[in-house]
Parts: structure tokens; sequence; C-alpha cells
């Protein structure tokens, strides 16, 4: 049974990132800062609670006569509890023989063109730390994209305007970057295990590595990007915020309404229309909170039972990342054309080429991972290679009529003369090569 490491991790950054952002908000009481310390306190505890009732929904204890577990979760202390669920059944699973288990198929990674399906079976408590870790999984994206990434951009914000970075604020940054990064990480791990369920997966440290690096330079650049524009142009920053959110957040309604669909209905079965539709709502909210720093790996449909859009759509995702490079350029140069006096000891021009750089370098660790590191590239249709192919063709294909159209305007903007003198030439040219052949001959007869 694999050792739940994962929900380790994602208790320890929601409580080190809890317990941080509570003392910090301290700071700035003392320090008379109310409004940071109450938007402080606000992206610290509403994740929180959010955490608490996705837990709660998860394991559906709304169901469950289970009043103590719904009381730890209204005190905020149900990660803690639940983690201390999850190390008793993983300590005592194998002691007692189960009476019922399960069996579950899983097809094999191919190999040579075959697949094979494998049979295993599976007890109550590998079942119920499964779960659990799904539970979790889920909790860490949360915190981060709805906790952690205002909380940071708010801490650097923060540190911009006042000159200086104290200990406990770049303490509290570190770990808020990190929750992002990790909780980008569960949410590309979620994807491929929900797009391909069918098989065995395993994922390779080397894979994470490079989903960790990929993660860290998009997140760390888009954040500067967004609190350098939002520094001097505060009031233009809630449009770009705004336009983010509402086109990610609409997009999938879009398409759901488009297809003329019903809503799934194996969300929850307690759950009416309406309660469906306000966790749907939720759960768009949530994706568009992650596309706002980063790709979400995923795209949402509404329409279908598992709620993900299974197919490996490489032009959405190349679409994603041009214009975001190009938006996050543009913000970029505004910041350069309206820099205060604040930034007098920055090289602003080298700061914009080394975030711009650092852009690039994500999506080449994006690459990477899907060419070389991602577990089931043997399964896809076609892979980056073949799709930057396609890409550079269809440039080359865009070109090329402009080419030949000029050569075309060249040939019909020649003059009269250059036109008699070319005919000349050619006439004199023929004449040469007639006199040539004749003196041949005769000298051969």
């Amino acid at each position: 049974m694999k050792f739940p490491g994962s929900v380790l991790v994602s208790l320890f950054l929601f409580v080190a990132e809890t317990v941080a952002a509570l003392y910090l908000s301290s700071t700035y009481r003392s320090a008379g800062d109310r409004i940071w310390q109450s938007l402080t306190l606000l992206f610290a505890l509403l994740p929180c609670a959010l955490v608490q009732c996705s837990l709660v929904f998860i394991h559906r204890d709304l169901s469950r006569d289970r009043p103590l577990v719904l009381l730890l979760h209204i005190l905020q202390l149900g990660p803690i509890v639940r983690c201390a669920e999850v190390f008793y059944i993983y300590f005592h699973a194998g002691r007692v023989e189960e009476p019922y288990v399960s069996i579950t198929k899983k097809r094999q990674m191919p190999r040579d063109g075959h697949s094979e399906e494998v049979e295993k079976e599976v007890g109550q408590a590998e079942g119920k730390l499964f779960t659990h870790r799904s539970a979790f999984s889920r909790a860490s994206v949360i915190q981060a994209f709805l906790g952690s990434a205002p909380q940071l951009t708010l801490q650097l914000y923060i540190c911009v305007l006042q000159q200086e970075i104290t200990v406990a604020r770049g303490i509290f940054m570190v770990l808020s970057l990190l929750s992002i990064v990790y909780g980008a990480l569960r949410c590309n791990i979620l994807a491929i295990k929900i797009k391909y369920d069918d098989y065995n997966i395993s994922v390779k440290p080397a894979a994470y590595l490079c989903v960790f690096l990929w993660r860290s330079f998009e997140i760390a650049t888009r954040v500067i990007v967004l609190v350098l524009f939002s520094s001097v142009l505060q009031i233009w920053i809630l449009p770009v915020v705004l336009i983010n959110v509402f086109a990610f957040f609409f997009y999938p309604w879009i398409l759901f309404w488009q297809s003329k669909c019903s809503l799934p209905e194996n969300i929850e079965k307690a759950l009416s229309k309406v309660g469906t539709t306000i966790v749907l709502g939720l759960l768009t909210f949530l994706y568009a909170g992650i596309n706002m720093f980063c790709w979400s790996a995923v795209q949402l449909k509404l329409n279908d039972s598992d709620l993900i859009d299974k197919s490996q759509n490489w032009y959405r995702l190349a679409l994603y990342y041009i214009i975001r490079f190009f938006e996050n350029a543009f913000l970029l140069l505004m910041w350069y054309m309206y820099k205060t006096d604040v930034y007098m000891y920055v090289c602003a021009p080298l700061l914009v080429l080394q975030l711009l750089i650092g852009y690039c370098i994500a999506v080449l660790f994006m690459l990477v991972f899907y060419q070389f590191c991602h577990p089931c590239k043997k399964l896809f249709s076609s892979n980056i290679s073949e799709g930057l192919l396609m890409c550079f063709k269809f440039f080359c294909f865009i070109c090329k009529p402009t080419t030949s159209s000029n050569s075309v305007e060249k040939a019909d903007l020649k003059s009269p003369d250059d036109t008699d003198n070319d005919a000349q030439a050619s006439y004199k040219a023929n004449e040469s090569q007639n006199g040539n052949a004749h003196h041949s001959v005769s000298s051969n007869a």
C-alpha cells in the first residue's frame, strides 16, 4: 500500500500558511495597517472555509451520522482530523483480513502496440486511502488558487509599496508560492488520472521535477507581472482581472448552452438542480482562478459525467500560452511607460527581459514534460514535436503567397524599356550561338 505522503504535504502547507497569515495579520494590526490586515485575513480564512466544505462534500459527511467530524470542520480543524484518520487506516491496514474486496481492471501502458488488462484486488482500507488522497488533492488546488495565489500577489504588492521585505513576509510569500506550485502540480496529476482512468498510471520523479519547474517559472513570472502593473496603474488592474476571470468562467457555460444538454446527475444524488448549478458554478470559478495564474491542464465539459474534456487539444494549449505571453508583454510595456520613482534603482529593460525569458523557460519545461516525461505519452495521437512542425508549416504557408505575390508585383512594375533591353539581349545571344554553330560546321567540313 502506497505511503500517503501527499496528504502530509497538503496538511503541512495548509497549516503553515494559515499560521503565517494569522501572525502577519497581527503585525499589520500592531502597525495600524487595517486594510492590509483585513485583506490578509480574507485571503487566509476564505479558502480555509472552502477547504472544509470540499472535504465534507467529497466524503459525503452530510448524509452520514458524524456530528463530531462536522463540528471539527466548523472549527477549521477538519484537515488535521482527516490526516490522523488517514494514518490510522494506513498503519492498521493488513492486520485484520478484510471480508470484502473489490476487483478493479486497469490497462497497462502499450508495449509494441499491445496493451494488457490487469485485475487487482482493492480492499476497503485501500479504497478509503484513495478517497482521502483524492480529497486532499482537490483541497490543495482550492487552497492554492483561491487563497495562496491572491495572497502572494497581495504581499508582494505590499513589499513594492513599502520598499522592504520583512522576514515574516518573506517566509509567508515562499510558503504561498510553494502552495500554488504544489496545487498546480496536483492539478496536472488529477487531470492525467481523470483523462486516462482506464490505465494503470505511474508518474516518475523526472515528471514531478519537470512539472515543478514548469509551474514555478510560470506562476512566479505571472504574479510579478501583475504586481508591477498594479503598482503603477492601480485602477486598470481591475479590468485586467475581471476580463480574465469572466472569460474563463463563462467559456465552459457557453459551450454547455450550445450543446443544449442537461446538467449531469451523478455529482451528488442528494442535490437538486439548484444545488448542482451552485456546485458547477463554484467549480467554474475555481477553473477561472487557476487559468488566471497558469494553465489549468484540463478543459471543463459541463455536459459530461466526469466534467472533463478528455481529448488532447494542442491548439488550445498553444493558443493559451501565446495569448498569455503577449498579455504579459503588454502589461510590462505599460509598467515600463508609467513606472514611478519607486523603481529608480531598478534596471527596467533588464527586468522586462528577465521576466519574458522566465516565461519562455516555463514553456520550455512544459514542452519537455509533454514530449519526454508524460506518463501517458504513448497514448497521444500526436505529440508536441508534430504540433510544432505543423505550426512551422502553417507559418511557411502564410509566408509563401506573400513571396510569390511580391515577385509578380516586381514583374508587373518592370518598365517597357527594361523589357525591350531584355529582348535585345536575348536576340543577340541567340545570334551569337548561331554564329558559333556555323563556324564549327565549316571548320569540320
